[in-house]
């Protein structure tokens, strides 16, 4: 019997008040030992503090009958076979905004969303943030409007009508455009009223659940269960007051990771950047912790390149940023030349980036699951979106001591832009630069790297000259003529003032220079998680 059931499980999600729980009750036919409030604490503030779960059945339709094992399709063919049902498993989630949390993990583990309205009020703080949710987590959203008892009889459809349209144009620009949306009084008259008063529409709102097209476990038998099945486990000798929440999983599919290497995107309607060190609240599965980010991105070359959402490659090199490119951001000036081939090449912005996630405690988790960032220390009362980015985990860090064994093959770099002057012409092959480096730099770190001119010459840094910062550069093809005219010396005085007797006899002195400013140019990477801090230039 159990196996002629195909299941199907539908959030109820939206704003606080809106009647979430009353509609699951109206819906449900059977209900687990955490459906509808029983909790004690949720009785006692009046609000759904955390999943609750319930269920009712309807015939299978026709079209789904191939979701059914082989074998009980298959049986369908014998003497009076039991009708094959269709199980809706309804998770009614909580809709204070300090719970986002638990939102979040009941969303992971539905086919179908349905968004409660309240008919009244309209789209609301958490409403939207629901939505968002949807929009990461499921394929298909169904609307409904709750509360329609409480709209005056004579203007009650012309409401509904209005607040129908406001609805679809929400959805205008989501991937649910087109969705359902229905209008229900889950309970008329308000919670308080007599059982006798009936729900309306939810008649209408069952022939529409029948129609998802994607695809046990209430008080039956059953041999296996897969992600999104509500099980009771009998395990012997184990007392239940011991576990709140856990994990129950095929053998190695999952593991417990200090970091983790996301793709991800930004949640458009997040306000600001997503910086580089920043922390956020990371939920994964029905788990939130702290993590900080580094982001990085292709190379520029790279940006078109196609996203690779399975796996990551160890073997590429990836470019460091500051902060996650999108087109909305006004990229922050990095200061010391790190402009990154113009950051997003003038707002052309790579079709895959990656973040390396660093968690405060360690979290246990199935690869390529779904990734979710927020802010949720925002204040709950203000108008905005908490919800700043979501991604697919593609490797985790299990070791421990991850930044020694494992970092060092991420070829994440920093491009490093330095700009000197050539002071004056040694000879033929060599000049002397001054302005690349600061007194203290040890240049000898440099040496042996290729420096550009901006007369067209290429030159190797060969050594220190003095003490100063000046460094000699050995230009092997030599100085072009154009070149040697350009930077043939004409003599400049050099005073310095506010030096009493030292600047008055300066003053007078005179030292050559270059006729024309001829700047020169270094470009190197370095890697970020290189132990030895190593420069390294392109062939």
């Amino acid at each position: 019997m159990a196996g002629r059931r195909v299941n199907v499980n539908v959030g109820v999600l939206g704003h606080i008040d809106s009647g979430k729980t009353a509609l699951a009750r109206a819906l449900s036919t059977t209900a687990s030992t955490a459906a509808f409030d029983k909790q004690p604490q949720s009785r006692e503030r009046g609000i759904t503090l955390d999943l609750g779960f319930s269920c009712f059945s309807v015939p299978l339709p026709a079209r789904l009958r191939s979701a059914l094992p082989a074998s009980e399709a298959a049986s369908d063919a014998g003497p009076e076979p039991a009708a094959p049902q269709l199980q809706v498993t309804l998770v009614d989630c909580p809709g204070h905004a300090s719970l986002i949390r638990t939102i979040i993990g009941g969303a992971q583990i539905i086919d179908l969303m349905m968004l409660v309205i309240d008919v009244t009020k309209g789209m609301q703080t958490q409403s939207a943030e629901c939505l968002v949710i949807g929009q990461i987590a499921c394929q298909k959203l169904l609307v409904v409007l709750n509360k329609i008892d409480l709209l005056a009889e004579g203007k009650r459809q012309a409401a509904i009508d209005k607040m129908t349209k406001k609805m679809q144009k929400t959805l205008e620009n989501t991937k649910f455009r087109g969705a359902p949306v229905i209008a229900v009084a889950a309970k008329p008259g308000g919670p308080e009223a007599p059982e006798t008063e009936a729900p309306q529409g939810i008649s209408e709102l069952i022939e529409v659940v029948k129609k998802v097209k994607s695809m046990q476990m209430f008080h039956m038998p059953v041999t296996s269960a897969m992600q999104g099945d509500r099980l009771g486990i009998c395990v012997t000798q184990f007392d239940p007051k011991l576990l709140e929440r856990g994990l129950v999983c095929a053998p190695e599919s999952l593991h417990t990771i200090h970091a983790a290497l996301i793709s991800l995107e930004k949640i458009p309607y997040f306000r600001g950047p997503l910086q580089t060190k920043a922390k956020f609240h990371i939920t994964v599965g029905h788990e939130t912790v702290m993590g900080r980010l580094m982001f990085f991105s292709p190379a520029p070359d790279d940006f078109d390149h196609e996203p690779v959402l399975d796996s990551f490659d160890f073997s590429r090199e990836y470019l460091f940023q500051e902060q996650f490119l999108c087109k909305d951001t006004a990229l922050a000036d990095s200061g010391e030349a790190d402009q990154q081939v113009g950051q997003a090449t003038k707002g052309h912005c790579p079709r895959q980036q990656w973040a390396l996630v660093e968690f405060e405690k360690p979290v246990t988790c199935p690869r390529l699951c779904l990734m979710i960032g927020s802010r949720l220390d925002t204040d709950i009362h203000s108008n905005t979106c908490r919800l700043a980015f979501h991604g697919t985990l593609l490797h985790g860090l299990e070791d421990k001591n991850y930044a020694e064994s494992i970092l060092p093959r991420l070829k994440v770099y920093k491009l490093k832009h330095k700009q000197g002057l050539v002071e004056r012409v040694m000879d033929d092959y060599s000049v002397i630069g001054r302005s690349l480096f600061k007194k203290e730099t040890n240049i000898q770190l440099f040496v042996g790297l290729k420096v550009h001119l901006s007369t067209g010459e290429l030159g190797v840094i060969d050594s220190a000259f003095g003490q100063s910062g000046k460094f000699k550069v050995h230009i092997p093809g030599g100085l072009s003529p154009e070149s040697k005219k350009i930077l043939a010396p004409v003599l400049k005085k050099r005073g310095r003032a506010g030096r009493g007797e030292v600047a008055r006899e300066e003053e007078g002195m005179e030292r050559p220079e270059p006729s024309q400013p001829v700047t020169l140019s270094l470009t190197f990477k370095r890697y970020v998680f290189d132990t030895h801090k190593r420069m390294v230039q392109s062939s």
